[in-house]
């Protein structure tokens, strides 16, 4: 009995392999994702020194005069600081569009399926929460509450619930349309039954992909909130605070701000061709294209 399965299973790996390779951009960013996932697990457990420990002697050295990519202006190395922030800032963006994609999720369902002046109240109060920048969210909560980890999260998290709730109820609406669903109305199925049944699975595709390209714009939200620091307190490295840190050194060590740059760069860019990948993996048109 095993090898006719392994028999079965071989095509199908083929046929995987080769759809990923036929997709240039769900190749590249996974390979960018992957790498930045590793890289921040990885930062929980080991990195070359403590991001924090500071050695003044062998302050502004450059990549590989001291570490792999030099150190900072109290001698703290680069390579340990840029691994840590790889944690913090995709732990804050993913806690974000978490929080986000599920109430946004949730109020774009209940919409679609109310209708009316249900519908009316929720989209015009997602205009009014979409037209406060994540940065000032930030800076209220951080007069009542503090900066931090939870500020971020919750201030990047309030700008994603609109973004969620327009996507979902555009698709839900598309989807109560459909004859398979007035069958099941038909049927006797209630509202509630058939959201979860019907609207839900045939929506998950474009959640998937926006909630991946709002990943990155999670990361780049993060970063300013850090750059302005309204972020993570120190110590705790964040690439957009070690951005903030080199503006001062930008002539004399312009590592400082090249590095973090290009890993806000690079996780940017990964997580737009993953949606963009993902986007034309899960579209039936592309499917029937292809």
């Amino acid at each position: 009995m095993t090898e006719p399965a392994t028999r079965h299973l071989r095509p199908r790996l083929a046929d995987g392999v080769a759809v990923v390779i036929g997709r240039p951009n769900l190749l590249i960013g996974g390979i960018i994702i992957g790498v930045l996932v590793a890289v921040a697990l990885v930062s929980l457990v080991w990195t070359p020194l403590p991001p924090a420990k500071m050695q003044i002697v062998h302050k502004l050295q450059p990549p590989l005069a001291f570490g792999l990519l030099g150190t900072d202006q109290f001698g703290r190395d680069l390579l340990s600081m840029l691994m840590a922030g790889a944690w913090n800032s995709l732990s804050i963006a993913a806690s974000a569009v978490v929080v986000g994609g599920f109430l946004g999720t949730l109020l774009g369902v209940i919409s679609a399926a109310r209708r009316g002046l249900f519908e009316a109240v929720i989209m015009r109060a997602n205009d009014v929460i979409f037209a406060v920048p994540p940065i000032l969210s930030a800076m209220m909560l951080g007069a009542f509450i503090g900066t931090g980890r939870f500020t971020a999260i919750i201030a990047i998290a309030v700008f994603m619930v609109p973004v969620f709730a327009r996507v979902t109820a555009s698709a839900a609406l598309q989807i109560w349309s459909r004859d398979y669903v007035l069958a099941a109305r038909g049927a006797g199925k209630g509202t509630i039954r058939i959201t979860l049944e019907h609207i839900l699975p045939n929506i998950s595709n474009q959640i998937i992909v926006q909630a991946t390209i709002q990943l990155g714009l999670a990361i780049l939200t993060e970063a300013g909130l850090s750059f302005l620091g309204l972020g993570m307190p120190p110590p705790a490295p964040t690439w957009g605070r070690m951005l903030a840190d080199a503006q001062t050194y930008l002539a004399a060590a312009p590592w400082l701000a090249v590095l973090p740059g290009l890993a806000i760069a690079l996780t940017v860019l990964g997580f737009n061709m993953l949606g963009d990948g993902l986007r034309d993996l899960l579209d039936p048109r592309e499917k029937r294209r292809s």
